[in-house]
């Protein structure tokens, strides 16, 4: 019986049925129906296991290969570095599937626009030599013609300088420590000795009778926290170039108070992004040391809360419930953006406050689907409208729209993407396994529409949260490098340098300066003074 049948015809769901059908004619000549039915039952069995087992091995290669793209591949989201010529001992990458992504459409970068503005970007001149910032300082070097080049070749008198050929590069002054030696004026009435001695004051400093300057202070913070340099680190640099030993405990008390000193002016930073109508959101997990000689570290988390063009405000949590945004949001009622995680959807913010969601969470999930299939047209379809969404804003960027412009050019564009694109996940949808990339990004975009779509509604908001992501990347590296908060007690006020970083960072404001001339004295003010000291206002007053 075995040998009637054709191999290939159960390459198709139809035909392994159709051939299936023969099969039992077959048997129905030579069997009993009591026997007929239990073979019967057998095959219904059998094909149902392997039904099954197929679809868990396309689920498990699928989460082995972005596993292996994952810690070999590029981290590139744009489907032309998408090759898949990385793993060259990757089973996974099969000649055809190279060859059917190198077949494929070119598709538009999601954050260039692809219409005639395009083409002029294209062919925009050059801007020529890059100029150095105008705040920095000029140290001027004048180098004068040679002997000969003072004498006319023609008359033989003296030459004049008429003029100079300049030309700029940016230098600059390796680090020099050195002892700095205040002296404070002591006087005396040498006639009334009773009126005692006056002393000058006290230079205003970040840490009373500290053995090093506030700008040593502010460096080891800036090194840690910007440059995600280590204590331990800095306290052998320092060794090296000073021959001065200095604890890693004494350099943690340093950053400590650098902390506690900043976290008033960051209460002031977070009523006023409370105050505003925007607020885009993430969190990011930091390890906490327990000190209960576990060995292992808590899995805390740092919230980040911050508004397009203004300031970012953290917020340290032990854990990662709802109570922490609820916390912090109170009775927000403005728009808050953030990722799809359950947190955020209910009982947090006041009763009116709309929350939208990132459009390029849901992008990414179409480009993994692609990357664990390169042969997967439907996704880089579905990839494809999306970044026609966003050449949108891009074009509005590079017209320099404001936010009514930018509203206007979204309602004439994007309401026919928006239902191609729901058309062709939905249609995506029928054909992949639920727990397939592909069956998980349509799951994740369509329960999710509504508010990846609100956008048309409101003209400030972005079609994206990849501000409050990028805000999160210091303390990614950061944790590869000073790898843990060394107490819960801690955790406050390194979320408050980091608040004061990145809003400085943001702002186009020097960390260093900004701290130089904020810490020193800090202690002393009041809360109600310290409303001119946000990094916000600061660059405001600076700008007039």
């Amino acid at each position: 019986m075995s040998a009637n049948l054709d191999p290939s015809a159960t390459s198709t769901p139809i035909a392994a049925a159709s051939s299936r059908a023969e099969l039992l004619e077959q048997l129905k000549a030579h069997l009993d129906p009591s026997l007929l039915a239990a073979v019967s039952g057998k095959f219904n069995t059998y094909e149902y296991e392997l039904q099954h087992a197929q679809m868990k091995v396309q689920v498990l290669e699928e989460r082995l290969r972005l596993a292996r793209i994952a810690k070999y591949g590029k981290a590139s989201e744009k489907l032309s570095d998408l090759q898949l010529e990385l793993l060259e001992l990757e089973p996974g990458v099969s000649s055809e599937e190279v060859q059917a992504e190198s077949e494929r459409e070119s598709l538009p970068q999601s954050d260039k626009p692809e219409d005639e503005s395009a083409v002029q970007n294209k062919r925009r001149k050059h801007p020529g030599r890059q100029t150095l910032p105008a705040h920095l300082e000029r140290v001027e070097k004048i180098i004068p013609c040679a002997p000969g080049q003072c004498i006319c070749g023609g008359c033989g008198k003296e030459t004049t300088v008429i003029g100079y050929e300049e030309s700029e590069v940016l230098d600059v002054k390796p680090a020099e420590y050195f002892v700095r030696v205040t002296k404070r004026e002591k006087r005396a009435c040498r006639q009334c000795e009773e009126q005692g001695v006056a002393v000058a004051p006290t230079p205003e400093c970040i840490i009373p009778k500290s053995l090093v300057s506030d700008q040593v202070i502010i460096d080891t913070v800036v090194g840690k926290y910007c440059d995600s340099l280590p204590i331990y680190r800095q306290s052998v640099i320092l060794k090296r170039d000073t021959g001065l030993d200095i604890g890693r405990s004494t350099m943690d008390g340093w950053i400590m108070r650098v902390g506690e000193l900043l976290q008033p002016i960051v209460g002031v930073m977070q009523s006023e992004l409370l105050g505003g109508t925007y607020i885009q959101a993430d969190e990011t997990p930091v390890g906490v040391q327990t000190h209960d000689k576990r060995g292992k570290n808590h899995k805390a988390y740092l919230w980040q809360y911050g508004s397009p063009g203004g300031s970012a405000v953290f917020d340290f949590r032990m854990g990662r419930e709802r109570e922490g945004p609820k916390r912090f949001l109170g009775q927000f009622n403005g728009i808050l953006q953030t990722d799809g995680y359950a947190a955020y959807e209910d009982d947090i913010g006041g009763p009116m406050m709309v929350h939208a969601c990132c459009l390029a969470h849901s992008r990414r999930k179409y480009i993994d689907a692609v990357k664990v299939n390169p042969k997967d047209l439907d996704s880089a379809h579905i990839v494809k409208l999306m970044d026609k969404l966003f050449a949108i804003d891009a074009k509005a960027r590079a017209e320099k729209m404001d936010h009514a412009q930018r509203h206007l050019l979204r309602q004439e564009k994007a309401p026919a993407l928006l239902a191609e694109l729901r058309k062709q996940i939905q249609a995506a949808q029928q054909k992949v396994l639920p727990k397939s990339a592909a069956g998980k990004a349509a799951r994740y975009t369509l329960a999710l529409w509504d508010k990846l779509t609100i956008f048309l509604e409101y003209p400030v908001l972005e079609l994206s949260n990849n501000l409050a992501e990028n805000s999160m990347r210091p303390v990614a590296i950061g944790r590869r490098n000073w790898v843990h908060i060394g107490s819960k007690e801690a955790g406050p006020k390194v979320a408050a340098i980091f608040s004061i970083v990145e809003s400085c960072r943001r702002l186009g404001l020097p960390i260093r300066r900004y701290l130089a001339a904020v810490l020193p004295g800090l202690a002393n003010r009041s809360i109600q003074s310290l409303d001119p000291l946000t990094p916000a206002a600061y660059a405001a007053s600076k700008a007039k």
